[in-house]
């Protein structure tokens, strides 16, 4: 607990443009590939699409650079080039995720710059597919649905009886197993037995890590709760008009009132949930106004226009209470569970950046699109360390919550959209999700909470058409 405590559209989606879609991965790829230009071509918005450029995805504060060549070791140059093809590989590997369907195992980055995006799938005959628009093929055992469920069961026996010896597993789709860290292997493979699962799913790999959570209206900075710890706001949203915040469910319950940075009285934990999951909702007084931004404390503040998820392999950058600074990282893998000393956390985050108590909360964020809030970890910033954060869109749709986003009245809940279809602003949508606008279906190709102006016909990064 750290307890301590985009693209521009054209004049067709300037509405879009309007809400900073620059940094949605991938939004309309720039130079889509022969199949992909087919695909959108069938989209009312294919005249649209083809209209987005890569300008704004280097767009992003200089500290955040300077953060990105330190902790990656990137030149300037390699951290411009990772962010543009970050974005453009993100509509890429959803595209794909939706056509291979059950023979979908997974994508991931890969290089320095990103330059290398690899798409597993379980039947050779579909490496054309792949290969077609650009990406590498890998053909494995296991589809991802499967290792999920294998997952899935392991986190049924872990709610119950929490593994003592084998604190984190998590789903690594480079390797095509479940991986399970443990101080002691055999502990753990009689986890794997007790949930049923089999062991030809999983990698037992040893590790003498523990996790602890990190705990001690901008993003990352710093909250008191109560008379004693400290923690860090993770991104503002609103609920029926009303500010507030999500940040991590360890570092208050339901009920708890909160003072602000500067220790004046400012809201009360509306929602908390933790062990199981680790996040919570603070809905502030009228004296504080969310703003769309995280604090760079002096090494520039970062906008926030969304929340689309990044994948496995993407750069991801953190600030918090504690630390007071830009750290960054790689997001190693999706639905990882952390088993704590207060009880099993699942579906975090697992990463490669650096934290300390207190930074708990605090935002997790690639490019200007909002990932997660701190949950817990291990190490420091001196020595390096391995974090795990909350998906916000998680939070988000437990509590009803809109993300406050550049562009955005904070009040606004937001356009409805097409009153004949099913899409809808501020729903919480994950890939493989269907809507309906303007008369015609799409699928959901990256998570993301909508947006006004993020309507299905005009944000091919994040629906096809079907």
């Amino acid at each position: 607990m750290l307890h301590r405590r985009v693209m521009r559209a054209g004049a067709a989606v300037a509405a879009v443009g309007a809400l900073g879609l620059a940094w949605l991965p991938g939004t309309a790829a720039a130079e889509p590939s022969p199949s992909a230009s087919s695909a959108a071509s069938s989209a009312s918005s294919a005249s649209s699409a083809s209209s987005f450029s890569l300008a704004g995805a280097t767009d992003v504060a200089p500290a955040v650079l300077r953060a990105m060549q330190r902790d990656l070791g990137l030149t300037a140059g390699q951290a411009r080039e990772r962010l543009v093809n970050e974005r453009r590989a993100g509509a890429t590997a959803g595209a794909l995720r939706a056509g291979l369907d059950r023979d979908f195992a997974g994508s991931w980055l890969r290089g320095a710059t990103a330059d290398t995006l690899t798409v597993a799938t379980t039947d050779a005959g579909r490496v054309g597919e792949i290969t077609a628009e650009g990406a590498r093929a890998r053909v494995v055992e296991h589809s991802l649905a499967e290792l999920d469920a294998a997952k899935a069961a392991l986190d049924r026996v872990a709610r119950q009886d929490a593994p003592e010896h084998t604190p984190v597993w998590f789903v690594d789709v480079r390797t095509n197993r479940v991986v399970l860290q443990s101080a002691r292997p055999p502990a753990a493979r009689e986890f794997v037995a007790a949930a049923g699962v089999d062991r030809d799913l999983v990698r037992v790999q040893r590790s003498s890590v523990r996790p602890r959570p990190y705990a001690d209206l901008r993003g990352g900075d710093a909250y008191y709760i109560g008379s004693g710890g400290r923690c860090s706001i993770g991104f503002p949203a609103t609920r029926s008009g009303q500010g507030g915040f999500v940040t991590a469910g360890h570092c208050g319950n339901t009920g708890a009132s909160t003072t602000g940075y500067n220790r004046q009285a400012q809201g009360t934990f509306q929602g908390s949930s933790f062990p199981g999951n680790d996040y919570a909702y603070v809905a502030t007084n009228s004296s504080w106004t969310p703003r769309p931004v995280v604090n760079g404390y002096g090494r520039g503040d970062r906008a926030v226009q969304g929340s689309t998820q990044a994948m496995a392999g993407a750069q991801v950058c953190r600030s918090g209470s504690t630390t007071q600074a830009w750290h960054c990282g790689t997001i190693q893998q999706h639905n990882t569970s952390v088993s704590y000393p207060q009880g099993t956390v699942t579906g975090v985050t697992r990463t490669t950046v650096c934290a300390e108590p207190g930074d708990s909360g605090g935002s997790y964020i690639s490019g200007n699109q909002a990932q997660g809030v701190t949950s817990g970890g291990s190490g420091n910033c001196s020595s390096g360390g391995t974090t795990f954060y909350q998906p916000v869109n998680e939070a988000l749709q437990a509590y009803g919550l809109t993300l406050v986003t550049e562009g955005q009245d904070p009040g606004d809940p937001g356009d409805p959209g097409d009153p004949g279809g099913t899409w809808q602003a501020g729903t919480v949508y994950q890939a493989g999700d269907t809507v309906t606008y303007g008369g015609a279906t799409y699928r959901c190709l990256q998570g993301h909470q909508a947006q006004p102006g993020w309507t299905p016909d005009v944000t091919p990064a994040l629906w096809q058409r079907v």
